[in-house]
């Protein structure tokens, strides 16, 4: 037995160095009109010699490690705890959403713009992860290519602007339609899938909208991307410091103001938020209805769910494509507040940061997912001088996640009846 742990821990010590020695040994040096390749400096080829030990010296004791790091979910106090009583939890998720609410509201006229600007890119992140919420966390769907209905959104309206000058209301629903459209599309092929096959479909499927973006130059610029994508306006009034839109005003000149770049971004901020809530209030209130049900019946067993009754079919069908039609909306907010897309922005990355979201928040838990959503976005910008190991501190706080409370931050609890004799 220790000599089969031996050989593996040596392969995969080996490994290691066979992928970090091309990756991280050698860099491309332009000089002139040529490109020469060097070796990394002591320092580098000491950090991968010291991680091949590390991973060989795991993988050789990795039983004994890994039995004593599950002490670290004896000492979680929340680990064994008994679940609240129904009303008690959602009067707490009551109470817990509207305090997050509350404090979203007064942020933006407290803090700097880049602040408000962050705060932004958080509420499109909670979209997107309560969005992939009702896929992978109540309906028990891998999504690998979730990305590319975000992507559906973001060009829907880019592409409406540019050729046809259709404002952000306008766009906002058509491309949620849309990309409902695309998940509603996606949904056929992927029916007796499950698993790691469902994952593989997916995520094919996410490559393959990025590819078409990328390559259908003549629609979508390819590679440059499709750029003055306008602002939203307020009943025809605009942010700008001049007007663009035919008889549209200026929101400054119109109240009396002095011009202020804020304005626009906190507008755009509050417009993320009313659709970030309205959000979490459909999907919470779909949770409770019988197609809520029907998703969680799925997830925790197909066989016994279409034993009593419940359409594969429609119940799949309805996961995807209400997850998509809120990615759609994120899309759409995502494309205005950048005022720039390219296809480099919806890279499977993002699928991987918005499934990361819902693994750490608690399958299922709307609260916890926003919790992750948050600690997720933000985190990184407040660690900027380690931002060079931003994905390397990112895996290991999940290994660590995983180990110490893998059901995740605030799982959703749902009380069990248990029959006597059983």
């Amino acid at each position: 037995m220790m000599a089969q742990s031996f050989r593996h821990a040596l392969f995969c010590g080996v490994i290691t160095l066979i992928i970090a020695w091309p990756i991280l040994g050698l860099k491309l040096v332009a000089e002139g009109t040529s490109i020469t390749v060097r070796g990394a400096d002591a320092f580098t080829w000491a950090a991968v010699a010291v991680a091949a030990v590390v991973v060989f010296t795991f993988q050789l004791f990795r039983d004994r490690l890994m039995g004593r790091l599950e002490v670290l979910q004896a000492l979680n106090p929340l680990a064994n705890r008994e679940p609240l009583p129904d009303a008690k939890r959602i009067r707490l998720e009551n109470i817990g959403m509207v305090l997050l609410i509350a404090v979203a509201l007064v942020w933006p006229f407290l803090v700097s713009r880049g602040s408000v600007d962050l705060a932004t890119l958080v509420l499109i992140y909670i979209m997107l992860a309560l969005g992939l919420n009702v896929v992978v966390g109540l309906a028990g769907l891998l999504d690998l290519g979730y990305v590319a209905f975000y992507a559906v959104g973001a060009y829907t309206f880019a592409l409406l602007s540019s050729y046809w000058g259709v404002s952000f209301w306008m766009a906002l629903p058509i491309g949620a339609l849309l990309a409902a459209l695309f998940g509603l599309v996606l949904g056929f092929p992927v029916l007796r899938l499950r698993g790691d096959y469902l994952a593989i479909v997916t995520l094919g499927f996410g490559e393959i909208i990025r590819i078409l973006l990328n390559n259908w130059t003549s629609l979508t610029g390819g590679p440059n991307g499709i750029g003055g994508i306008p602002d939203p306006t307020l009943f025809g009034m605009e942010f700008g410091r001049r007007v663009r839109g035919e008889g549209n005003v200026s929101f400054h000149e119109t109240f009396g103001i002095p011009y202020s770049s804020e304005h626009k971004v906190i507008f755009l901020y509050l417009i993320a938020l009313v659709l970030a809530v309205f959000t979490a209030l459909v999907i919470r209130r779909l949770m409770r209805m019988p197609v809520g049900r029907s998703w969680e019946a799925l997830r925790e067993d197909e066989i016994a769910a279409r034993s009593l009754g419940l359409s594969r079919t429609g119940v799949k069908l309805s996961a995807f494509t209400i997850g998509a039609f809120f990615a759609g909306f994120a899309g759409t907010v995502f494309a205005s507040k950048q005022g720039f897309i390219s296809p480099e922005s919806f890279v499977f990355l993002e699928s991987a940061i918005i499934l990361a979201i819902v693994v750490l928040g608690g399958m299922g838990s709307q609260l916890g997912v926003i919790l992750a959503a948050i600690a997720v976005t933000i985190l990184p910008e407040l660690a900027r001088e380690f931002a060079e190991y931003r994905m390397l501190i990112f895996g290991a706080a999940m290994v660590l996640m995983m180990v110490w409370r893998p059901q995740g931050l605030l799982p959703m609890r749902r009380r069990h009846i248990k029959l006597k004799g059983v």
